[in-house]
């Protein structure tokens, strides 16, 4: 919806995970970091190329962990560690509870939509980490309305995005 709103392309981060990957969450067995790496730096280049070619694009991913959120934020060629404010690549956390994502996810999986089942949510939320420093964007995505995270990630992006643009 995001992508759709902005006009511009969309990454869905499960598509570059190696076929291994897949097949080891699939069978409930969490990834590692080592598993992580090949698929995050993936994602990196195929970020870093959209915006080289000065597109925007938004993404669907579980950057779970600052760390991981970094490897993202080097598409931006000029993103220095720790300086979040200037990053052109910003990041968006739906929250739910444990059982409504569940809930979701045991829907996708039966639907045949994804390979990942909902026995590995709790290895994923025990991997949540998000510093307040980062500027991560928040929405609890069971009582706000999709439509409107859309718009008001479009309404806070632009203000924030605007301030980091050279006078």
């Amino acid at each position: 919806m995001l992508a759709e709103a902005l006009g511009c392309s969309f990454i869905e981060a499960d598509d570059y995970h190696s076929q291994a990957n897949k097949a080891k969450m699939s069978e409930g067995i969490p990834l590692s970091d080592a598993d992580r790496a090949p698929w995050l730096e993936s994602l990196r280049d195929a970020i870093r190329e959209r915006l080289d070619g000065g597109e925007d694009v938004a993404v669907s991913c579980s950057a779970l962990q600052l760390r991981y959120r970094d490897v993202l934020r080097a598409a931006d060629r000029g993103y220095e560690p720790g300086e979040y404010a200037t990053c052109r690549v910003r990041f968006v956390c739906l929250r739910a509870s444990a059982e409504v994502i569940a809930e979701r996810m045991l829907r996708r999986s039966t639907e045949g939509k994804h390979f990942m089942p909902a026995s590995l949510l709790r290895s994923q939320l025990d991997l949540l980490q998000i510093d307040a420093t980062e500027g991560v964007t928040e929405f609890d995505a069971t009582t706000v309305r999709p439509g409107d995270i859309v718009r008001d990630t479009i309404a806070l992006f632009r203000e924030e995005l605007a301030s980091t643009v050279p006078s």
